[in-house]
Parts: structure tokens; C-alpha cells; sequence
């Protein structure tokens, strides 16, 4: 057990050294099997594409109820598209596409369009009632992806690292959810293709990894569930007001190498 806890302060130590000087606005919570590490870890940011995650509860749970069907086909119109990352922009103006598969390009690919239409078809209070039921005190979806109108308004998504961790242990642990509804969101999670930040730099034929990214101009934020064995990592890494977000990127990739040694040895 004093092993155990010199490795977690010596992780502790090894991150606040990495986020002394850096630019920018930083919060991280990382919870590791007996020891929780935090840093302004309940300080509410913009959610950027960390947002998704409630949606993506709110989603499980309204086809666990039969509130929405996951084989229903929806049609992506020409009005529909939005920027940003995604690929159903690029598709033809006739696409159709069903409820599984818009949570499933949500997060794997951070698709916007996707999330704008399980936001019109879930609707915005039903999201935010997910994010009451789980307790996360900081998280509100306030607007959809990519309105920037609403954002130069003042009006935006917001989330804390604290919030991020409560959305990824619910997705496993949460007993609101049924088992096979956990499975569907981890796997979803696990077949991220944006992994350049905490699993960057991982050894990830060995570590399990399911991440979700988020970024705006000035601001790059990741989180995941990291295992290795019978050792479980919750993390979530929040940087904002950058001016180079190469920096912050990096900064997670680091944060994230440090916890794959921490699992590793």
C-alpha cells in the first residue's frame, strides 16, 4: 500500500510539473483506484465537443425506454449540415442515416451535424434533465454545435473536468443504465478516431483507451477511461484561453504518457 501511494503522488508531482508556465487556463481531475488528483477541477469551462457526452446518456437512456428507436432513419437535409469536424457534411444532400448511427459518428468523429439532429430529435431539455439526474452541477447544453451567433452572444456549452469524469464513469458504472447500454457507449468511446491527446503517446496494444476530444479556437480539452489489468484511470484535462493550441494538445499528450507509465510499472 506505501508503494502504492508514492506512485500516486509521485504522478501527482510529475503533473503539476507539467502544467507550471504553460499558457492558458488549465483543470484536470484524474481519479486513480485510491487517490484523486485535481486542479481547478470544478471550474466551468466551454464544453466544446465534451458537450457530446451527455448527449450521448441521454440517448441510451431515451432507447432504453423506447423513447427513440435506434434503427430510425433520419434524413440529413442540406439545411442540416453544419461545419466543423464530421463527415456528414461532405455526404450527399439525400443521406439517411439511423439514430445508432448519428451517436456513433457524435463521438467518433465528433460528427456536428450528427449532434445537431439527435439534439432536435432528443430535445435540449431532456439533455439537460440527464445532466441533473448524473449530478453534474457545471454542465448545461445552452446552444447547438457550431452557432456561432449564439456563441459571440455570450450563449455557450459548458462543462468542468469534474463533470467529464461523473459522464465517463457513468457510462460504466451508473445503474440507470442497463448493461448492454454501458457496452454500446463504451465501444463507441473505445472506436475514437481522435486519439492524438491522452492516448497520443500511449502504448495502446497494452492500455485500453476510450477518449473524447473537444476543441474550439483557444481551447483543447480531452477525457478518458484508461485501463490497464484490474487498474481503472478516469481523467479529463481542460485548457482553455490558448493562444497556441499546439501547446495545449501537447500538454494533454504528456499528461496522458505519464498515466500510461503510471499503469505500466
Amino acid at each position: 500500500m506505501d508503494r502504492m501511494k508514492e506512485k500516486d503522488k509521485f504522478l501527482e508531482r510529475q503533473i503539476h510539473e507539467l502544467v507550471e508556465g504553460v499558457e492558458g487556463r488549465i483543470s484536470l481531475n484524474i481519479e486513480l483506484p485510491a487517490h484523486t488528483i485535481q486542479l481547478h477541477s470544478d471550474v466551468p469551462y466551454s464544453a466544446a465537443s465534451l458537450i457530446k457526452l451527455p448527449i450521448l446518456l441521454e440517448g441510451f437512456r431515451q432507447i432504453q425506454e423506447r423513447k427513440l428507436d435506434p434503427e430510425e432513419v433520419i434524413p440529413v437535409t442540406q439545411e442540416d449540415k453544419v461545419g466543423g469536424a464530421g463527415v456528414l457534411s461532405h455526404l450527399s444532400p439525400h443521406t439517411k442515416v439511423t439514430v445508432h448511427d448519428l451517436l456513433t459518428l457524435m463521438i467518433i468523429v465528433s460528427d456536428n451535424t450528427a449532434s445537431n439532429l439527435l439534439i432536435d430529435r432528443m430535445g435540449m431539455d431532456s439533455i439537460n434533465g440527464m445532466c441533473r439526474l448524473l449530478g453534474l452541477e457545471q454542465t448545461k447544453l445552452n446552444r447547438k454545435l457550431m452557432d456561432f451567433e449564439a456563441l459571440e452572444s455570450g450563449v455557450d456549452n459548458r462543462i468542468s473536468a469534474t463533470d467529464a469524469v461523473k459522464c465517463l464513469k457513468a457510462m460504466e458504472n451508473e445503474v440507470l443504465f442497463q448493461l448492454s447500454s454501458r457496452e454500446s457507449m463504451i465501444r463507441i468511446l473505445q472506436n475514437q478516431q481522435f486519439y492524438q491527446k491522452l492516448p497520443g503517446s500511449m502504448d495502446r496494444n497494452r492500455v485500453f483507451t476510450a477518449n473524447k476530444t473537444g476543441e474550439l479556437p483557444g481551447v483543447e480539452h480531452d477525457c478518458a477511461i484508461i485501463r490497464y489489468n484490474q487498474k481503472t484511470v478516469y481523467a479529463a484535462v481542460l485548457i482553455d484561453e490558448l493562444k497556441d493550441s499546439s501547446e495545449g494538445s501537447g500538454l494533454i499528450m504528456k499528461v496522458g504518457k505519464c498515466l500510461n507509465d503510471y499503469l505500466l510499472t
